[in-house]
């Protein structure tokens, strides 16, 4: 009887967790904002990992299928979240980046809190393409996977979401002058 050679048995599990949990952690949340927030669905994404791991079938990386489960739980998470708060999508998106930038834990310069600002004027899966090919530095390949859309609309949005931030930190920079 052979082995399924792509099982997630509990020695890889912990691997998988150790190498990513850092990387992940700040995925969700320059999704999310709020450390508690990306904790919690951090952790329920370790939980769901563990829980469905015999559904790995090795068709991409383990990092990527961790990486689908976490980001699928931080979007369900924003959904959630602008629904309970009966606030527009601008509106709440503009609270989270209002939020993320003034935790005491944010240690970035001016330009960084431009940049933040500007990337939550962004869709959430426009903001998630953003956030893994930009920050992370991810492949398109991995990327793809992740998000289940295809390379060349991840370019696309990827392209998109570069301009919109470059027009809106320009419209902030001109109402400085």
């Amino acid at each position: 009887m052979s082995q399924n050679p792509y099982k997630i048995d509990h020695a890889t599990y912990t691997q998988l967790v150790k190498e990513n949990s850092k990387q992940l952690y700040f995925v969700v949340r320059r999704m999310v904002a709020q450390h508690d927030d990306a904790n919690d669905i951090v952790q329920e994404a370790y939980t769901k990992a563990w829980e469905k791991r015999s559904q790995f079938k090795g068709d991409c990386k383990p990092y990527t299928w961790l990486y689908s489960i976490a980001t699928n739980l931080c979007l369900e998470f924003l959904r959630k979240q602008k629904t309970r708060a009966h606030l527009s999508i601008a509106n709440y998106d503009e609270r989270l980046a209002s939020e993320l930038i003034a935790n005491t834990q944010f240690s970035g310069n001016d330009s960084q809190r431009l940049l933040y600002q500007a990337m939550f004027t962004l869709p959430e899966k426009q903001r998630l393409v953003f956030v893994l090919k930009y920050f992370d530095e991810l492949k398109y390949d991995d990327i793809s996977t992740i998000c289940n859309t295809s390379i060349g609309a991840l370019k696309a949005s990827y392209n998109i979401a570069n301009k919109k931030i470059e027009e809106f930190v320009k419209d902030q920079l001109n109402l400085l002058a």
